[in-house]
C-alpha cells in the first residue's frame, strides 16, 4: 500500500492498535520464532550444533499451514533446498541480500551467554542459510549487535555511531568457521574481498541514516531517507530511523514504521525489536500482550534470556 492508502484506511499517522483476537503476526515474527527456538534448543553455540536446528526450524516454517503471510521468495527457495538436504551453501540464494536475512535475527542479540564473536557468527550463519550476499551477513550482524547494545543499556540515539564503529572493526573479518566456502563466488578474489563489500554497503546506508537524523523530522515517508527496506541494510537503517525518531513513544515508532511505501512489516518488525530491546515488555500497551498470536512462545523466549 502507498502511504496515502495506509492513512486513508487507518487515519493520519497510520495504525495505532492491533486488529483481531488474536492479532496475527507476519512471516517476520514467524521466522524470528524459528531462529529463537533453534537458539534455545542448541546444546552449544557452534556451527555444528546450530545448523541442523536452524535448518529444521526453517523447513518446518516453510511447510507450515500458517505460512500464509506473503513470505519472501528467497526464503522459500532456500528452504526448498534445505528440505532436500542440500548443504546450506548450495541451498542459499547467493546473490540475495533481502531483508529476510535480518528481520528474524533479534533473538541472537538477546542471548546473554554469547560473546561478541559468537553473536556475530550465529547472526551471519542464520542469514547465510537463505541469503548468501555479504551485505545480508553484515546487516544481520549489525542488527543483532544493535539489539545486544540496547539490551545492555545503550540508548537508541547512540546506535548509529556504534554501528559505524562495528563496520570499521569488522570490515575484513570473514568468519570461516561459520560460513565455510560461501565466499567462493564469481568475481570474488578472497574471503576478505567478499565480506568487505557487505560492510561497505552498510556504511553507505548509515551515511544516509546520519543525514536523515541531522535534519528536522518533516513527517514524510521514512523510506525516502534510508530506503524502502526490501534489502537488509535498508530495513536496518529505516527501522532504526523510526525507532530513534520516536524513542519516547513506542507505539508511534511502530506506526511510523508501518506507514511507509516500502516493506512496512519488516521495517516495523525491526523498529519494534530495537525499542523492545531497550525498554522491555513495558514499552507496549498492557492490553496487547495476551492478544498477540504466539504470545506464549514469544514470552517463553523472552523469559529464557531475561
Amino acid at each position: 500500500m502507498t502511504v496515502a492508502a495506509i492513512e486513508e484506511r487507518y487515519g493520519h499517522g497510520g495504525p495505532r492498535d492491533l486488529e483481531g483476537d488474536p492479532a496475527l503476526v507476519t512471516d517476520d515474527t514467524q521466522m524470528t520464532l524459528a531462529v529463537g527456538h533453534a537458539l534455545l534448543d542448541a546444546p552449544a553455540p557452534t556451527p555444528a550444533a546450530l545448523e541442523p536446528l536452524l535448518r529444521a526450524r526453517f523447513v518446518e516454517w516453510a511447510h507450515s499451514p500458517d505460512n500464509d503471510r506473503a513470505p519472501g521468495m528467497t526464503c522459500l527457495r532456500a528452504c526448498g533446498g534445505l528440505a532436500r538436504d542440500l548443504p546450506w551453501v548450495e541451498a542459499t540464494v547467493a546473490g540475495s541480500k533481502g531483508c529476510g536475512a535480518n528481520m528474524r535475527v533479534a533473538p541472537v542479540g538477546l542471548v546473554p551467554s554469547y560473546d561478541l564473536d559468537t553473536m556475530a557468527g550465529v547472526a551471519q550463519l542464520q542469514a547465510a542459510m537463505t541469503h548468501g550476499h555479504p551485505t545480508a551477513l553484515a546487516a544481520s550482524e549489525l542488527t543483532a549487535y544493535a539489539v545486544r547494545l540496547l539490551r545492555d543499556g545503550a540508548d537508541l540515539a547512540s546506535l548509529p555511531a556504534a554501528l559505524r564503529d562495528r563496520c570499521r572493526s569488522q570490515r575484513t573479518t570473514y568468519r570461516a568457521d561459520w560460513l565455510g566456502t560461501l565466499w567462493q563466488q564469481p568475481a570474488v578474489t578472497s574471503p576478505e574481498d567478499f565480506i568487505s563489500r557487505g560492510w561497505d554497503e552498510c556504511v553507505d546506508v548509515l551515511d544516509r541514516l546520519d543525514l536523515a537524523l541531522s535534519r528536522p523530522d518533516d513527517g514524510s515517508d521514512p523510506c525516502a531517507a534510508t530506503g524502502a527496506g526490501w534489502i537488509a541494510e535498508e530495513a536496518l537503517a529505516t527501522g532504526l530511523l523510526c525507532a530513534v525518531r520516536h524513542a519516547d513513544d513506542p507505539v508511534t515508532a511502530l506506526a511510523r514504521a508501518a506507514t511507509t511505501s516500502g516493506d512496512s512489516d519488516s521495517i516495523a518488525c525491526l523498529a519494534g525489536a530495537f525499542i523492545g530491546a531497550e525498554r522491555g515488555m513495558t514499552a507496549w500497551p498492557a492490553a496487547w500482550l495476551d492478544r498477540i498470536e504466539y504470545a506464549g512462545q514469544l514470552a517463553r523466549l523472552g523469559q529464557a534470556w531475561d
